[in-house]
């Protein structure tokens, strides 16, 4: 069995480029704000194209980028900075162990002085008694009485 064999032809069509002509009347420019002017273009094969004007796009404008990155300057001003409190904070601890050194020997000093003034208070008080000096060696004892 066989089955009869069809064929059909392929046909391959080529894009043509459109050209267009530029518009008869010249397209007046629409102030901002107000609808813009109608135009209409004639193609090659006669047909009327008609649609408002668009103006082009404009790139942005490509800006100058700096040959440092700002991150990388303020990531070395912080780092400048913490350096900066650092030295001051180190000078900050060595003037108060100072400061606590200095206040120690002063009361050690304190100390030292009024602990000798009152010893020398002491000693001398019982070396020298102010008042009246009495003999008491002629004084004559019975049954613990004074008679003198």
């Amino acid at each position: 069995m066989n089955a009869p064999e069809h064929h059909t032809a392929v046909e391959v069509h080529q894009p043509q480029p459109i050209t267009v002509h530029p518009p008869a009347a010249p397209i007046a420019p629409a102030q901002p704000g107000s609808v813009p002017a109608v135009a209409s273009v004639v193609l090659p094969d006669g047909r009327v194209v008609t649609g408002y004007a668009i103006d082009p796009a404009q790139p942005e404008p490509v800006t100058a980028k700096p040959a440092v990155s700002r991150t990388a300057v303020n990531v070395a001003l912080g780092g400048f900075g913490f350096l900066a409190v650092c030295g001051g904070l180190l000078l900050l601890t060595s003037f108060i162990a100072a400061l606590t050194a200095f206040v120690t020997q002063l009361i050690t000093l304190a100390a030292v002085v009024f602990g000798g003034w009152i010893a020398v208070q002491v000693f001398s008080a019982s070396s020298h008694q102010g008042g009246t000096t009495v003999n008491i060696r002629k004084a004559v004892f019975k049954r613990n009485h004074f008679r003198g």
